[in-house]
């Protein structure tokens, strides 16, 4: 999809100057924000009837089909085959990673990485950070990033640390990546609902939801509000899942773990928020600690096989276990060069005397 979108709600069949002011009020200032929303969102927010609501989704997602924004309802598997074999992928810096992938993170979808405390999945979003700045011919997306923070987890030393590490100008690296701060699920909610504009307006191609449960969890405590914590989940998750496909960016999110005390045999790590997370997420990857290094294990994905490999985190990010023992190697072999020069300078002045 091209980054300037040529259609304006007013395009629509029935959308006057009063319709289009009303949606504006409601949130929805473009009409990729309008082919986004749902029918319960609108009748919510607008007071219109379902049959209204319906019908502007329908003809704002029909015209975007038109002018070629988004896919036909009806395309054959070669085309398909075609247009994903032209998917843009993200690198992570790891090609361990990026061939658990593949290639690397894609636009269009959802990636869930989840695991205990100290397994990666922020390190992975810090990394992240920088190589989707990168253009697409260096295998990035050629974007900014949104970094939602739900955890206050973002530390901008560690993303100007990488950024050195891997010879980036660190003040460039940091003015592309927009950081918003959310303190409860009410407030990510509204977040998400206003990606629209945000990614429109700073040329976003990676959002970063970290972590995507951690505010629903404090808040919705006990069984008599599980059903209504899952029901304001599922909502986040298809919006992103649709904002995902509608603006062809890559929206990465992490999830935390709960232990599943009837597991007598295995792991009895699960990731925390059900089903609701595990059916919406594209890719689903587990993060595990593996001594000094990470494994990452390939849950759930509609394309990949099963597998897992192994990472580590290091000064530039996120790096291969190979790479950093041949960083080890040699050093060990540096340092041995040069007691061997010392010792033999000394040797020599031995000698002289």
């Amino acid at each position: 999809m091209s980054e300037a979108i040529e259609v304006d709600i007013s395009d629509l069949p029935g959308v006057g100057p009063a319709t289009k002011a009303k949606l504006e009020a409601g949130g929805v200032t473009t009409i990729l924000d309008l082919a986004a929303a749902t029918v319960n969102e609108l009748v919510e927010n607008l007071g219109i009837t379902e049959e209204t609501a319906h019908n502007l989704i329908f003809e704002s997602q029909r015209l975007l089909r038109d002018k070629g924004y988004l896919e036909k309802d009806l395309v054959s598997a070669q085309e398909l085959f075609d247009r994903r074999s032209k998917m843009v992928k993200c690198t992570t810096f790891s090609k361990n990673l990026d061939n658990l992938f593949a290639g690397g993170i894609e636009t269009q979808a959802v990636t869930e990485f989840y695991g205990e405390f100290g397994s990666g999945k922020t390190q992975i979003c810090h990394t992240l950070c920088l190589s989707a700045q990168l253009p697409v011919e260096e295998h990035g997306l050629g974007g900014g990033v949104l970094y939602i923070d739900t955890e206050s987890t973002f530390r901008p030393e560690r993303v100007a640390q990488i950024a050195r590490a891997r010879g980036a100008d660190v003040d460039k690296a940091l003015s592309n990546i927009h950081v918003a701060k959310v303190y409860n699920a009410s407030h990510l909610e509204l977040i998400v609902k206003a990606l629209g504009n945000l990614i429109q307006q700073n040329a976003i191609k990676l959002v970063v939801v970290d972590s995507i449960i951690s505010l629903h969890r404090a808040e919705f405590v006990g069984r008599g509000t599980l059903s209504e914590r899952q029901q304001k989940l599922n909502a986040v998750m298809h919006r992103l899942k649709r904002i995902a496909e509608i603006y062809n960016i890559a929206i990465v999110i992490t999830n935390q773990v709960q232990a599943s005390p009837d597991t007598f045999f295995g792991d009895p790590t699960k990731p925390a928020g059900g089903n609701i997370i595990g059916h919406a997420s594209t890719y689903r990857v587990y993060l595990r600690k593996a001594g000094q290094e990470r494994k990452a294990i390939m849950i759930d994905s509609p394309c990949h096989p099963y597998g897992d490999t192994n990472f580590m985190i290091i000064e530039a990010g996120i790096g291969d276990p190979d790479e950093s023992k041949k960083s080890a190697t040699s050093s060990w072999k540096t340092r041995a060069i040069e007691k061997k020069t010392v010792k033999t300078a000394k040797e020599d002045e031995e000698e002289k005397e």
